[in-house]
């Protein structure tokens, strides 16, 4: 066996695993039908490696040869679908696909071009090269925020389309591709080609496959920091996600405040309307925060009927305007499930970072305050007025979270 035989072998059980480890994907999670079509791209690279293998038997190779370049490049329509659904971009199936038909019926025909003319050699590899930078003008295309994977991805694709671009002028300096299909694999350029389309296409699934987990980790760490009734944080949401803004706005040196509300007399609302109404109310009220937060706020639940919000780049006077606005708001909106006069009302704690104050010192400063705002009537907002600086050292008794103020 050959060096490009054994590497084609070996491409094959790799294409074969990789295909496996994007269907444990799509099995794990139903919905990502991303996964489903990489997978289905790796079991067509699979296909095309085994008719690669298979061509010395053939004494007409022709059917074989657009056979295995009809497959290859159905593999990348493939992978650019799963790219597509991945990235949240509307997949291009028609116009790939006629290009899938185009393309191998050129190549079909360019078989009656001698064997090592550069047109020839051109219309097997630039559809390949057209097929990955598909897939990067998709990634591009993409409206998602995209980290460093993506960046990364973003320039494999690049890299690949130009390794196949360049494939022509390879084969051209190497001797050519063989003197027929038959004798390929004997070729230096078999090798190199064989090689490097070994180390793009591992790198591509090997970026991909970290993406796709990466995407399913973050959803399973959203899942369990998310709650169910509100959609807000929960709060051990809330806290880890506060803290690390709490840091950034302390390495931006930009203001930073906390608001946290009470839901008014909500025990009364249980025990009057039943825990439906209840939960409706908070529903109500979790909207209301949730309209009013911009993206770089953190919002949560963080008790029964108390809610939190961190403000980066917000400072007290601003803070406090959100709290009254959501008071107001809130105040004078009928809920369902309850009698079409009756208003719910919720008190507001807010208080303003610190130079170099803790994130619990914080919230004991907000929740001092809201506790003054239940003590003065309730349906109103307070300020801690108490300087950060003069903190003594965090408390664990009383604190946030505590349900059941009434």
């Amino acid at each position: 066996m050959g060096s490009a035989n054994f590497i084609l072998v070996i491409n094959l059980f790799v294409a074969g695993l990789l295909a496996a480890a994007f269907m444990t994907i799509a099995v794990y999670d139903a919905g990502r039908i991303s996964a489903r079509w990489l997978a289905f791209g790796y079991a067509l690279g699979m296909a095309y490696f085994a008719i690669e293998f298979s061509i010395p038997a053939f004494d007409n190779a022709r059917p074989v040869v657009v056979a295995a370049f009809a497959a290859f490049l159905g593999a990348t329509v493939a992978f650019n679908g799963g790219l597509a659904h991945k990235y949240r971009v509307s997949p291009p199936w028609l116009p790939m696909l006629f290009f899938l038909v185009f393309a191998t019926l050129a190549v079909y025909f360019v078989q009656d071009l001698p064997r090592q003319s550069f047109v020839r050699m051109a219309a097997y590899q630039l559809p390949y090269a057209t097929m990955q930078f598909t897939g990067l003008a998709i990634v591009l295309s993409s409206r998602q925020r995209r980290e460093r994977l993506d960046h990364m991805l973003m320039a494999v694709l690049a890299a690949s389309t130009l390794q196949f671009a360049s494939k022509p002028f390879i084969a051209h300096a190497l001797g050519g591709w063989g003197a027929n299909p038959q004798s390929y694999a004997q070729t230096s350029y078999a090798l190199v080609s064989q090689s490097v389309g070994t180390v793009f296409g591992l790198a591509l699934a090997l970026v991909t496959l970290a993406i796709l987990v990466r995407d399913v980790l973050a959803e399973a760490t959203s899942k369990s920091e998310t709650d169910t009734l509100s959609r807000l944080l929960n709060r051990g949401g809330f806290e880890r996600h506060a803290e690390i803004a709490l840091r950034d706005a302390m390495r931006r040196a930009v203001p930073a405040a906390l608001v946290i509300a009470d839901l008014d007399y909500f025990k009364r609302i249980n025990d009057t309307y039943g825990h439906a109404s209840g939960d409706r109310v908070i529903e109500t009220f979790a909207g209301f925060l949730r309209e009013a937060a911009a993206d770089h706020h953190v919002a949560g639940r963080i008790g029964g009927e108390e809610f939190a919000i961190f403000l980066p780049g917000t400072n007290l006077a601003a803070a406090r305007l959100f709290a009254e606005g959501t008071r107001t708001a809130f105040g004078a909106t009928p809920i369902d499930c309850l009698p079409a006069d009756h208003r719910c009302s919720a008190s507001f704690g807010v208080a303003e970072l610190g130079p170099g104050e803790s994130f619990s010192n914080l919230l004991r400063r907000a929740d001092k305050a809201l506790y003054q705002a239940k003590g003065s009537g309730r349906d109103c907002v307070r300020i801690s007025v108490e300087p950060a600086a003069a903190q003594p050292a965090p408390s664990t008794k009383g604190g946030v979270g505590v349900s059941g103020r009434g």
